[in-house]
């Protein structure tokens, strides 16, 4: 049999189109027989405008590294949506598609008693000379191989090669989840087409190392603001310097003890940071403002008015205005989709630190798990990598739940 792999051209783009603008070329070769190119002959610079080709059919392995080698910045994700939307459209003809923006979705429709939403982002973060990708031994290098491009292809392959699954399947391939909420297109679709996310489970192939990763954190961001009097500096005792009056801030998180919340076996553990600090006026002047801002964790026990009551109780006394927050999501464990898919992997599930879009479907009383190949620990790094084995392992867990006929 004959695989067909995509690979990026040895050959970068000329200088005005950078990764994540034109992108780069994706060619096309098989096992047996010459690479297969249409535009491209390899003599000359490759200039992006070739639509990549998947095999969705393919090792995992190797579709992740097809996928990496299109480079998809938050925002530039429409090649590689293109690309994931053709070959749906052509490889898996049991599939209804739909498109909406850079986001495509895939679904079943078999009358299955039960329903399972598998989705994941296909945007990344900005490059840091990590393209294209590269093999050393079982370690597959790149930008977005762990975060999460390895989960989206396992949920690629799936979708496409299990024709008559346990459960009717939904796959949402989306963009722009790496920037602000507002641009989520997950947040999008749930405005535009909500009738395509329901289901009685949602597994969302972020990174987790293999493991299951029940619910996620809230988050939340706000600005403490310290308030002075200006004076020129060499005669400060005239003014009131608001930097300094920072310390008060600071010195709470420093004494702040942070809570630990056993929710269905899984321990979170919350925090309080500040992740910011600005201040000043000019190299001569008693500054009269300054703001921390500091980002709250929190367990999925609380709600945002929760979560908005104790920071302001840690900041008693102080300004405070929130300026960010998204909600937590219970770990959901008791549905019978969760317990049927926990008894699948094999392992105890784990509280979910960071927050993940499991959030929505939480608020929409769907249970939500993450489960991916990735390590999360390499997300967004420049060494970002993904341990091959891993790839293949989701890829086995995953069929083993979904499909009626496993090979």
């Amino acid at each position: 049999m004959r695989v067909r792999r995509a690979k990026v051209c040895a050959q970068r783009p000329a200088a005005s189109d950078t990764p994540g603008e034109r992108g780069w070329c994706v060619r096309v070769r098989r096992a047996k027989g010459p690479a297969r190119h249409p535009g491209w002959t390899g003599s000359e610079p490759c200039t992006g405008s070739v639509r990549p080709v998947l095999d969705l059919s393919a090792d995992p392995v190797e579709l992740t590294a097809a996928l990496v080698d299109v480079p998809s910045v938050s925002g530039d994700e429409t090649r590689l949506a293109d690309a994931i939307e053709q070959a749906l459209r052509t490889q898996a003809p049991h599939l209804e598609l739909l498109r909406d923006g850079n986001a495509v979705l895939a679904r079943t429709q078999l009358d299955r008693p039960t329903r399972v939403l598998l989705a994941g982002h296909i945007d990344t973060v900005r490059l840091a000379d990590n393209l294209p990708s590269h093999r050393e031994g079982q370690t597959l290098y790149g930008c977005g191989t762990s975060d999460m491009k390895a989960g989206v292809a396992v949920i690629a392959h799936l979708v496409a090669t299990t024709p008559t699954p346990r459960h009717d399947l939904t796959a949402v391939f989306y963009d722009c989840e790496e920037v602000e909420a507002a641009r989520n297109g997950l947040g999008r679709i749930e405005r535009n087409r909500p009738d395509w996310l329901h289901a009685d489970l949602a597994i969302l192939g972020e990174p987790t190392n293999g493991a299951v990763e029940a619910g996620c954190q809230g988050t939340m961001r706000a600005v403490v603001t310290t308030h002075g009097s200006r004076a020129h500096s060499a005669r400060s005792w005239l003014g009131d310097n608001a930097i300094h009056r920072t310390a008060e801030v600071l010195d709470r998180l420093n004494a702040y003890q942070p809570r630990e919340v056993d929710i269905d076996g899984c321990v979170y553990r919350e925090g309080l940071q500040a992740v910011g600090i600005q201040g000043g006026v000019a190299g001569n002047i008693v500054p009269d403002h300054a703001a921390v801002t500091v980002n709250f964790r929190f367990a999925p026990d609380r709600d945002v008015d929760a979560a908005e009551k104790h920071v302001r109780e840690v900041f008693d006394g102080l300004a405070v205005e929130i300026v960010d927050f998204a909600a937590g999501a219970l770990p959901g464990l008791d549905a019978p989709a969760a317990r049927e898919f926990l008894e699948a992997t094999h392992s105890a599930p784990a509280a979910k630190y960071g927050w993940t879009d499991v959030s929505r479907f939480a608020a929409r009383g769907i249970p939500a798990l993450n489960y991916g190949p990735g390590d999360p620990n390499l997300a967004h790094t420049p060494e970002e990598h993904v341990d091959t084995a891993k790839i293949t392992e989701a890829t086995t867990v995953l069929r083993r739940y979904l499909d009626s006929t496993p090979p």
